[in-house]
């Protein structure tokens, strides 16, 4: 079996094989990406665009890579094609550190793209056959790459390797699998698991708790919290900000405040800004304020916090000034946050001034995330052509939904057909079942009185199965 087969580390992929993807792959530097020139015309017929809406979208090459998810897509295509159309046979510990790789980087696709690679042979290979012993730090380094890449099937063959082997009552081992199978999407066996275990250590708790909180079972994960505590095991700072930040009630983030202070963690990091963000969810500012006022210490996670809960108004704006006083480096998801502030109070010089701070004094390079903010910032104040600019000529990354969507909505509350059929024809190719882009393209011809177009996006819509 190709997880058990694999003796040494699940390592991701190093430095160096990033430097060598970028050097010793002309070939991938000057594709060009997907469907970056044009419109494929023949497309426009379902919604019969104007024969003045097709714009240029992005005609920009693809960049040498610059980051480890470009370096990954890099190597697994040089694999697919020295496996798919020369033959070559590839060693298992490739294999095992691109898996993990693929977790590492939440690369599911390309997960998907190495798992099918993979020999049956190497799949249904036993210990014996490669010559090689498990150990109880093989079984959880292998479950976790299946776990990364939902790959469950792999999993249950671990699963049953850990019986044959003997590690069915070892915690480590144990907690691997619930995590594999929680993150496969399988709660019920996780569950099985963790009830099987004779004795729990934190690390099991946490684990069956995040994983509810993770398939959105936040009832199940309460239920853990108390028997933990029941159990006579004193949660961590990991246990209750995961709990924390979860909690939908505000009676139960209250209860675990009120534990928090009886336990004395009252001043742990973490936890205060846990509360914060608990707090600021439930639209409890004071106490948010207060609790960020009285922290006797404060991180990144404490400034980003209480910037966050004040994304409505001017205030998130001075937090970020006392922050700059105090010596704290902003991150990308800071200046997320305050682009995101600008673009609901109708700052765009301010917005364009942070975008401007980011890049040239703290050298933060721009994300998707950002670029959607500047997106959104122009769309909201009726600046279409400018929001539109930012994704055809500046951005350094090809667009996602996140960009498209913030311009088709951009277009919605404007009233920009031009513009929105362009955002929107984009979007049924990156999210085709998505409905809401349907929706937002039917409220721009409804606004324009054109009920034949929007008879047609709802035929489009029927025809997808969407209702």
């Amino acid at each position: 079996m190709l997880a058990i087969s694999y003796t040494s580390s699940l390592s991701i992929l190093s430095a160096s094989t990033v430097r060598s993807s970028k050097q010793n792959n002309p070939r991938k530097r000057n594709r060009k990406r997907g469907n970056q020139s044009q419109f494929d015309k023949s497309k426009r017929n379902d919604l019969n665009f104007p024969s003045s809406s097709p714009t240029p979208l992005i005609l920009k090459q693809n960049p040498q890579p610059q980051t480890k998810i470009q370096a990954l897509d890099a190597v697994v295509s040089d694999l697919e094609q020295a496996i798919l159309r020369n033959g070559i046979k590839v060693d298992t510990q490739i294999f095992c550190s691109l898996l993990e790789a693929c977790y590492e980087l939440n690369a599911i696709d390309h997960g998907v793209r190495i798992y099918r690679l993979i020999p049956p042979r190497l799949l249904c290979k036993n210990m014996e056959e490669e010559g090689a012993e498990p150990d109880r730090h093989t079984f959880p380094r292998a479950l976790k790459a299946c776990g990364g890449i939902g790959s469950i099937h792999v999993g249950e063959e671990i699963h049953r390797h850990v019986v044959r082997y003997g590690y069915f009552d070892d915690g480590y081992v144990l907690n691997a699998l619930i995590d594999m199978y929680a993150k496969c999407g399988d709660i019920v066996k996780a569950r099985k698991v963790f009830d099987r275990i004779a004795s729990k250590d934190l690390v099991s708790w946490n684990t069956m708790m995040t994983s509810y909180i993770h398939h959105g079972l936040l009832a199940n994960a309460m239920e853990i919290f108390r028997h933990m505590l029941k159990a006579g095991f004193k949660p961590d700072e990991f246990s209750i900000s995961t709990i924390l930040t979860e909690v939908s009630s505000l009676r139960l983030g209250g209860q675990i405040h009120g534990w928090v202070l009886r336990h004395g963690l009252e001043w742990d990091l973490p936890i205060i800004n846990a509360l914060i963000a608990s707090y600021s969810s439930y639209g409890l500012l004071d106490q948010a304020r207060w609790l960020f006022s009285h922290m006797l210490e404060r991180d990144i996670v404490s400034w980003n916090s209480i910037i966050s809960a004040h994304q409505k108004d001017s205030r998130a704006l001075t937090y970020f000034h006392q922050m700059q006083e105090d010596g704290v480096m902003p991150n990308a998801i800071t200046f997320v946050l305050l682009l995101s502030t600008c673009a609901h109070l109708g700052l765009v010089r301010e917005g364009e001034s942070f975008f401007s701070l980011m890049r040239e004094e703290y050298r933060i390079k721009p994300i998707m995330e950002h670029y959607a903010c500047m997106v959104n910032l122009y769309g909201r104040a009726g600046l279409i052509a400018e929001a539109y600019e930012i994704i055809v000529r500046k951005m350094e990354l090809e667009a996602g939904p996140t960009a498209w969507g913030a311009l088709l909505y951009a277009c919605s509350l404007n009233a920009n057909a031009d513009i929105g059929e362009i955002a929107a024809h984009k979007l049924f190719e990156l999210e085709p079942d998505n409905e809401h882009n349907f929706e937002l393209l039917m409220r721009i011809y409804d606004s324009q009185g054109r009920s034949d177009d929007v008879e047609r996006v709802k035929q489009m819509m029927l025809a997808r199965g969407l209702d």
